[in-house]
């Protein structure tokens, strides 16, 4: 990751679930199985230079293996 996540995320919501995720099947061949989740949020993230910034955030999780492939959707700021 090129960035660090300063707080909490909030607003978390589900995206897709299951088979519904295009990388379904990359997620389990690489981190194994699980009930594999998409969603996104808002936090604010410290970037490589050391700015903060609120952004939208984007991962994939499953029950026992964490949150994987975070990524920045935008900026809202």
């Amino acid at each position: 990751m090129h960035f660090e996540i300063v707080g909490t995320i909030r607003e978390i919501e589900t995206i897709a679930v299951g088979r519904k995720i295009r990388i379904l099947a990359l997620l389990r061949k690489r981190y194994g199985k699980g009930r594999w989740r998409k969603l996104k949020g808002i936090a604010n993230v410290r970037l490589k230079d050391g700015t903060i910034r609120l952004a939208e955030i984007h991962w994939f999780q499953a029950h026992g293996l964490g949150k994987r492939k975070m990524r920045i959707k935008r900026y809202l700021d």
